[in-house]
């Protein structure tokens, strides 16, 4: 049985919560790999939007396992306010649904607190995180100091683990000029969380493996995307994690046999939020028209996503990292009504030509991008459902991308609606 592996293939944003949800309709097991609740996904099912940053996007259907892994780090904070909010909506969410790896690291105030004092510090040297702790947190599991969701089952542990990770943080505030840590408050906050939280914690890794002997289908759910990657993204701007799909193996405890197809989610253009390098960025009026026409604020944080041509030398090199086997191209409705249209099909940095974004920070910063054009469509492709309902210019310019790329379509979204997709190739085939 084919288990599927959904990544971000740009800079996140590229419209994941559409088709993780179309595909978890399929699947059994829906598993989180990376990331905390700084990334979030958007779903319309029938009438009714709902908004996730932390739970699996398969936590909406029902019958099926959602799994939040240990390559995650958790807010657990966070976790119940979404599960509230969601239970809200109707959907049922307890230990039966919702399953939690024991050796996943927690977020706490005081990440946050880290974040926004380090940020603050930064100046115009920011990195544009979104202040939730997700960076300090992954830096206290990689320190050996963090606090893990099974160490809130014993005193005698949680008491070793503060005061280790205390010594570490009251160092830095002091630093920064911050004041040190109640750890009596934060003891006692987490004494208060821990009844709630630890009825959902457990061997994530047995039970994966128990599913896949069964021969259940798991879909293994990445958060932002590829160009973000802690070692292949536009360092230092990027996430703390690894989200290229590697990931899904080592964050849920499953080995890489275990992935069967890689799909690459791929938005029409490109977006990014927050600093950074973005070689097609277009502060005109076309970019204007593709920030407007694809509402691109962010889920999470609201914040104005930056708008610009399709790069097609970065999701080909995305796409290699990853090992895509197919991509899901996203929102190319937004393109309708464009006379013409551009694709980026190299660099040219200091008279050379490069087919790739070298990872030097100087190099990347004299990036010129080399655009191709294209004839654009007048009429819509909204809600399309097949080929022969699409222009011929649409067509085209799907197929040029997948030339440029190196990597074929495998499916089509041309709204957020569910159903408007067009299916090329079945990522759960055997």
């Amino acid at each position: 049985m084919a288990n599927v592996v959904v990544v971000g293939a740009q800079w996140g944003d590229e419209g994941k919560g559409k088709i993780v949800d179309w595909l978890s309709e399929r699947a059994d097991v829906i598993a989180r790999f990376q990331g905390g609740h700084n990334a979030g996904h958007t779903l319309v099912i029938g009438d009714t939007v709902f908004k996730l940053s932390l739970l699996p996007s398969g936590i909406v259907r029902e019958g099926k396992l959602a799994v939040i892994g240990n390559g995650v780090v958790l807010d657990p904070w966070a976790l119940f306010s979404e599960i509230d909010k969601l239970s809200g909506q109707g959907v049922s969410i307890s230990p039966d649904n919702l399953i939690i790896a024991e050796n996943t690291p927690l977020i706490l105030p005081l990440h946050q607190d880290l974040d926004t004092l380090r940020e603050e510090a930064a100046g115009k040297a920011r990195i544009g995180t979104t202040g939730r702790g997700i960076g300090p947190a992954y830096e206290d599991k990689v320190g050996r100091r963090t606090i893990r969701v099974a160490d809130l089952a014993d005193e005698e542990t949680l008491d070793a683990r503060l005061d280790r990770l205390l010594a570490h943080h009251d160092a830095l505030r002091s630093g920064l000029g911050a004041t040190a840590i109640d750890r009596v408050e934060l003891k006692a906050r987490l004494q208060d969380i821990a009844p709630k939280l630890l009825p959902y914690a457990r061997p994530v890794w047995k039970i994966m493996a128990e599913a896949r002997k069964a021969g259940k289908r798991i879909l293994f759910e990445g958060a932002q995307g590829s160009l973000l990657d802690i070692d292949f993204g536009t360092y230092p701007y990027v996430t703390s994690s690894t989200t290229t799909s590697g990931a899904a193996a080592s964050g849920t405890g499953m080995g890489p046999g275990a992935i069967g197809f890689v799909l690459g989610i791929v938005k029409a253009y490109t977006t990014r939020v927050g600093e950074g390098p973005f070689p097609t960025e277009l502060d005109d009026a076309d970019g204007q028209r593709l920030g407007e026409r694809g509402h691109e604020f962010g889920t999470v944080t609201g914040r104005k996503r930056r708008c610009g041509w399709f790069d097609a030398v970065l999701v080909r090199q995305t796409c290699a990292i990853s090992g895509v086997n197919g991509i899901a191209l996203t929102k190319l409705d937004v393109l309708d009504g464009f006379e013409t249209l551009k694709i980026c099909v190299g660099y040219e940095i200091d008279g050379k030509r490069y087919d790739y974004l070298p990872t030097a920070a100087a190099l990347q910063a004299k990036v010129t991008p080399i655009y191709e054009e294209m004839d654009g469509w007048q009429e819509s492709t909204e809600g399309a459902r097949s080929w022969a309902e699409l222009p011929a210019a649409a067509i085209k310019y799907v197929r040029r991308v997948e030339e440029l790329i190196q990597c074929p379509v495998a499916m089509l979204s041309t709204s957020p609606q569910r159903d408007d997709t067009i299916l090329v190739t079945d990522p759960f085939a055997d």
